[in-house]
């Protein structure tokens, strides 16, 4: 049965994010709001799950795919200026992934579009193929511009794949008063960054659908555990 579903994944997945030979950069929410304990999480916070899921995830694709860290929220002079690269794409990245994540004390605003051009950058993304993936609980909160940034990224980029992972978000959460909302048809602004790069937009609610969607828009692991 795991054999079918993991195979189904990939069937379902854009013909780049399926390259392996393809780095990844996950773009990781850091803001205050992922230290929340709210009706959702019970006991926990959003951090402790994303901690979990990622684990369980970068357990396997650390196997077949090179991957890097950056976050956004906390470390900042301000509380928007918390965007930070903590290590390059690199093999057998679980580890590391771990030590951060569990080193990360949340804290600061959501700088998303920010966070995810400065990803792009690291990456080369002009002259090299890159996967982004943005996981977010909240909206836009520093004055980004996530679709004027997804025009561009599509424009200027060799090869550049942008999925968004909206966790515990609610419908509109990224629903704010800015220029892009009446550019981009539909409640959730921050799609278009997957929309306009040939990625995927995932919602996930529970620690084992966070787990799928870091497996789907990873890609990797579906092709390596078949």
């Amino acid at each position: 049965m795991r054999r079918l579903v993991l195979a189904a994944l990939a069937a379902a997945l854009p013909a780049r994010a399926q390259d392996c030979a393809t780095d990844a950069m996950v773009v990781f929410d850091g803001s205050a709001s992922m230290g929340e304990i709210t009706m959702e999480t019970g006991a926990n916070t959003r951090i402790k799950e994303a901690r979990r899921a990622m684990a369980e995830v970068m357990a396997d694709v650390e196997r077949v795919r090179r991957i890097g860290l950056f976050v956004y929220g906390p470390g900042g002079a301000d509380s928007c200026g918390g965007v930070s690269l903590r290590f390059a794409p690199l093999p057998r990245a679980a580890a590391r992934m771990g030590a951060e994540l569990e080193a990360l004390v949340p804290a600061g605003l959501t700088p998303l579009a920010a966070a995810v051009e400065a990803a792009a950058e690291a990456m080369d993304h002009r002259r090299a193929p890159a996967i982004v993936v943005l996981v977010t609980d909240g909206n836009e909160t520093c004055g980004g511009r996530p679709c004027a940034l997804a025009d561009r990224l599509a424009a200027e980029a060799a090869d550049l794949t942008v999925h968004v992972i909206g966790f515990r978000a609610a419908r509109d959460f990224f629903a704010w008063d800015n220029p892009d909302q009446q550019r981009y048809a539909g409640d959730t602004v921050a799609k278009c960054l997957s929309d306009r790069t040939g990625g995927l937009f995932v919602g996930a609610e529970t620690v084992e659908e966070l787990s799928d969607a870091l497996r789907r828009t990873l890609g990797c692991l579906v092709i390596g555990r078949l």
